[in-house]
């Protein structure tokens, strides 16, 4: 099965056979990342073209490393490195990357949207690998590959996510793939970091964490921004933060014996999670990142493989 659009924008408009298809996939590519030569010819003499507009570790070299295990070339780009600085639009820096040959866009910016507007302007596949608060597809993917692989399944999950809800593009990307594969979502944070109508998306909302973590299958922790305190928002201090809304050993407890625990990374240690409880057996958090590698590959080849079919 390809992926019905020549786009992956986000979970939203995915269905759940097409998300299930990434997985399956995924699964096939994630074989060939334990041979000791990690490269097959699936994508040889197709262009990829990393086009970042935010800071990223995870995320840029995975898809890189997707890319070239792939056997594509792969170009990445900076905006601070590009002629950006000199003032030119997302659209003609995207328009001058297709006319030198580029067959997809993996592109990260910080407006919602950014990657829909490109798609509907280039020829090329273009991929979010981010976008302001509003999604973050493959990192959904990847942690819902993660989930099944660790678990087996992932309809009749229990899922909570912890955390800044209404600025997590993440967030909002595993409310739309475990809820459209059948696990039970529940967000959990500050009212003033819940956005508000989210459940009508089908989450469940929790103020207190611990009643969020009963009988939970999975604990998903997300990444608190240290520039929302320098806001002033009304969110608690670090400390505060930490004493009512932070992973530790004991609130972990209350979720099921084994219960998964994710992290989108780069993990604040002692904020949103305590150093203990990210080192436990059951944290998934370098399983993720060693996915995301795969999920990538997957994604690439759906999308490739359509336009050859």
């Amino acid at each position: 099965m390809w992926l019905r659009g020549k786009d992956l924008l986000g979970l939203a408009e995915l269905s759940a056979e097409e998300i299930e298809a990434i997985i399956e996939q995924a699964e096939a590519m994630h074989e060939v990342l334990k041979r000791t030569i990690k490269k097959v010819p699936t994508l040889r003499g197709r262009v990829v073209v990393n086009l970042f507009y935010e800071p990223s570790t995870r995320t840029r070299f995975s898809f890189e490393l997707a890319a070239k295990y792939l056997s594509a070339e792969t170009v990445s780009l900076a905006a601070g490195s590009s002629s950006v600085i000199k003032g030119e639009s997302l659209l003609d820096t995207a328009l001058t990357i297709e006319a030198l040959g580029a067959d997809v866009v993996v592109l990260r910016h910080p407006s919602a949207g950014a990657p829909a507007l490109l798609a509907r302007h280039l020829r090329a596949a273009v991929i979010n690998a981010g976008d302001g608060m509003h999604e973050h597809p493959t990192q959904a993917l990847l942690d819902l590959f993660t989930v099944k692989q660790r678990k087996g399944h992932l309809e009749g999950l229990t899922v909570t996510i912890v955390g800044d809800i209404l600025h997590s593009r993440v967030a909002r990307s595993n409310l739309w793939g475990f809820t459209k594969l059948g696990a039970k979502v529940r967000v959990c944070g500050p009212p003033t970091l819940i956005p508000p109508g989210i459940e009508r998306l089908g989450a469940e909302v929790y103020s207190r964490l611990e009643e969020a973590l009963v009988g939970a299958d999975v604990v998903y922790v997300l990444r608190l921004q240290r520039e929302r305190f320098a806001e002033r928002l009304m969110i608690p201090g670090p400390r505060e933060y930490a004493r009512l809304y932070g992973l530790t050993l004991d609130r972990l407890r209350l979720a099921q014996p084994d219960a998964l625990v994710m992290h989108p990374g780069p993990v604040n240690r002692g904020l949103e999670i305590a150093a203990e409880v990210a080192e436990l057996p059951q944290a998934t958090i370098q399983n993720q990142v060693t996915n995301g590698v795969a999920v990538r590959m997957a994604c690439l080849y759906l999308l490739m493989g359509r336009r050859e079919a």
